[in-house]
Parts: C-alpha cells; structure tokens; sequence
C-alpha cells in the first residue's frame, strides 16, 4: 500500500469515528447532526486536496528518481500549478537537460574517438584495469600479429610476438624501439589515463623504419665520404712517396735491396687493398636509383646459382632451385637484384662455414612474388637479430657492417620487402617479398 492510500483511508476512517461519535452524541439535536456531518464532509474534501498537494511533490520527486536511475533523460514534467513545486520541477528539468547534452556530447566524443583510432596509421591498444586487452585498431592487428577477435581479452604477457613482450615489459611513460622479423622498426610507447577514477594504459604503436633509415643514411653517408676523402687523398700521397722510393733502390746491394723492394711492394699492396676497401664503403653512398624493366626472376636466380657454383663448391656446399610458383616478369633493377641476391648467398654460405646447403624458392601470388634462401647454419643470435640491419653492425670477424645495409638500401628504393626467420640453432631464412604494382 502506498504512502498516498495509507494517508487517505487513515483521513476517511478517522473522519467516520468522529462522524458515528457526533450522532451518538447528538442523537436528539439531528440539525446540529446535520450540520456536523456536512462539516465532516468538507474537511474530508479539504483533507483530500492538503494530502494530494502534499503527495504529488514526491510522487514527482520519487519518478524523476526512477527514470534517473534508469538513465532516461528524455522525460521532463510540467508544472503542476505549485509555487514550490514549479521551482523543483524547473531545476529537475534544466538537470536532465544538461545530462542529456552531456550525455550526447559523450556519445559523440566516444564516437570521434573511435573513428580517429581506426583510421589512425599508429597501432593503438588499450587495455582495461587488469591489463588486459579492450581495444585494439586495424593498424594494431596487424602489428601484433591477430585480429581483434583473438585478441580482444587476452592479456598483454600472453603475447609471444617481439611487439607484445615489448608492450609486456613497459612501464608508465617510457619508450622502446623494437625491431621486427621483416626488418621494420616500430616505437611502443605506454601511457595513462583516467576511467571513472582508475588508471588505465594504453599503447602508441609508431613505425619509424622510413624514418630511422633515412636518418641512419644521412650519418653513414657523411661519415663514408669524410672517410673516403681523408683516405684517398693519404693512399695517393703514401703512393707517390713509395713510388718515389723505389727509386732508391738501385743504390743499396745485396740483402738490403730485395728486403727494401719486398717491403715497398707490401706497402703498396696494403695501399691498394685500403683503396678497394674505402671504394666498396663509396658504393654505398654512390647507390643510383633503381633502372626499372621487366626481367624473368627465376631465370635471374639460375644464372646467379651458376656464377656463385665455384665459390659454394670450395666450400663444399650444395645449391639447389626450388620453385614452389613461377611468377611473371617483375619490373626492377636486374644489376642492383643480382648484388642483393649475391650478397645473401654470400650470407647464407659464410653462416655455414663448410660442408651444408642452400636453398633458393621462388613462390607466392603472381602480383606478390617471394625468393627465400636458406642455410643449414647455426642461426643467428637473438641479440644480433634486432641490429643485424644497423649499419656498420656485423657479427663477423672481418665484415664492414654494410653488405645488408646495401641489400636493404636496394630494396626500399625499389619498395620490396625482406624479412628474416633465425632461430637460435636452426636454418636461417632471408625472404624477399616483391610486390608488382
């Protein structure tokens, strides 16, 4: 039973008592019995009315407390014709208009939010308050390695791609570059925001390949040319002045000459192996830009098998051609292909030492083509991986750091891809993807 019920049948029984207790009373008097009960009447119809203005504020008030609840902001009461209570259903009105604006300016906040984050070209990740995953962009997916259904949910520590476990590690504010398999390099960076009073992190994916390469060239192409010139012009003036030594020759005998003559030649020598050294540091720097024609893949990597057969041989190492598809002429570079082809084959074989093989497949779609070479060496260090396409970054005793620098120069100017699969102790695999446009 409600408060209003409760109050007027407590008003209406109380009115009766006191009705059957005035006729009782004035049983003998039945004008003034009369006029009692017409009184009676009256203040029941005036009790009515005082408890129906006293009600109807908060049977407002209790409504207006529903839909709130509710979250229904599209309700507005009139004024009832109450000083009071017009002034209380003004203020409730001008509140739920101001929630329902808000609420509106949310949603489409929410929504411009939403659509920046898809259309963004950074990956974004957002997790909720067990670091868990609530939000990734296409960007993202594709970064990590899945699409948004596998990894809506899923912790950040159950990730098992480079990306992840550098998300994984984090902490609040800072930074980390990580290299990834097909030689791009990303910047994750982790933040904070607030959520109804908790923190919450999310993730910036930013690639920086592009960037970072042309930065990188820009420092190695400057250091090579002041090297370069500094060298060259000590060789050609170490040069004229063995030259002019030997001249002095003929006036030693014996035992001194042949010794004299022997260590001119060893100086020359060394001057001319330091020439061809800094040459092969100037090709870097002197790169042209890729000669564009059709040209027969498979039939490339066949003539580059043969020229390298005498090399591999001494090795004792066996090459062999698998096509898993055939696909048409690709528009490139032949001479720059053949130097990116051979330095990997040089790769593979030096990775091997003696005594192993190698395998070159050509497959994939016919407007994506790959080449994949692949050695039976020891793999490649999990460390050596991340900078093994840093510039002047060599795992080798006597290597300059250059040769994959060049391959990956080679590539980006013609908008190929490579990618590299080294586990520890197994085969490595260097992949070359070459998109035809």
């Amino acid at each position: 039973m409600t408060l209003r019920t409760r109050i007027l049948v407590y008003v209406v029984v109380m009115h009766v008592v006191f009705a059957a207790i005035a006729v009782a009373v004035m049983r003998e008097h039945w004008l003034w019995v009369v006029v009692v009960d017409a009184l009676f009447l009256i203040s029941i119809i005036v009790a009515y009315r005082l408890t129906r203005s006293f009600l109807v504020p908060l049977e407002l008030i209790r409504t207006g407390a529903e839909l709130i609840r509710e979250r229904d902001f599209s309700t507005r009461f009139r004024p009832v014709g109450q000083q009071e209570m017009d002034a209380l259903v003004d203020v409730y009105n001008r509140m739920i208009d101001q929630l329902r604006s808000e609420r509106l300016r949310l949603r489409e906040q929410g929504e411009l939010f939403d659509k920046i984050v898809a259309a963004s070209p950074g990956g974004i990740v957002i997790c909720d308050l067990d670091r868990c995953i609530s939000q990734v962009n296409p960007s993202s997916e594709a970064l990590l390695g899945d699409s948004a259904e596998e990894l809506l949910g899923r912790p950040l520590a159950e990730l098992k791609t480079p990306v992840g476990r550098a998300l994984a590690t984090l902490g609040t504010g800072a930074s980390r570059v990580v290299s990834l398999a097909d030689g791009r390099r990303l910047r994750c960076r982790r933040a904070e925001f607030r959520d109804r009073g908790f923190a919450r992190s999310f993730y910036l994916l930013e690639e920086l390949t592009e960037e970072l390469r042309q930065s990188e060239k820009s420092a190695y192409e400057k250091l090579i040319r002041m090297m370069s010139h500094e060298v060259n012009n000590s060789v050609a003036a170490v040069g004229s002045l063995i030259a002019a030594a030997g001249g002095y020759g003929d006036e030693l005998g014996g035992d001194h000459r042949e010794d004299f003559e022997q260590a001119l030649a060893i100086s020359a020598e060394r001057l001319e192996h330091l020439r061809a050294f800094m040459n092969g540091f100037a090709e870097v720097v002197r790169l042209p830009e890729p000669e564009r024609r059709g040209c027969d893949v498979e039939a490339l990597l066949r003539d580059l098998i043969t020229l390298m057969g005498p090399y591999l041989e001494e090795r004792r190492i066996r090459c062999r051609l698998e096509i898993a598809a055939r696909p048409p002429e690709n528009s490139l570079d032949k001479n720059q292909m053949e130097q990116v082809f051979v330095n990997l084959l040089k790769n593979a074989a030096e990775a091997i030492g003696e005594d192993g093989a190698v395998t070159v497949r050509l497959g994939g779609e016919p407007r994506r083509p790959w080449v994949e070479i692949e050695d039976t060496g020891c793999g490649i260090p999990a460390a050596a991986r991340e900078q093994l396409f840093t510039p002047f970054f060599t795992t080798k005793e006597n290597g300059c750091g250059l040769g994959l620098t060049v391959v990956r120069e080679i590539l980006a100017r013609h908008g190929f891809r490579i990618s590299l699969e080294s586990p520890e102790g197994h085969p490595t695999r260097f992949r070359v993807v070459m998109p035809r446009s």
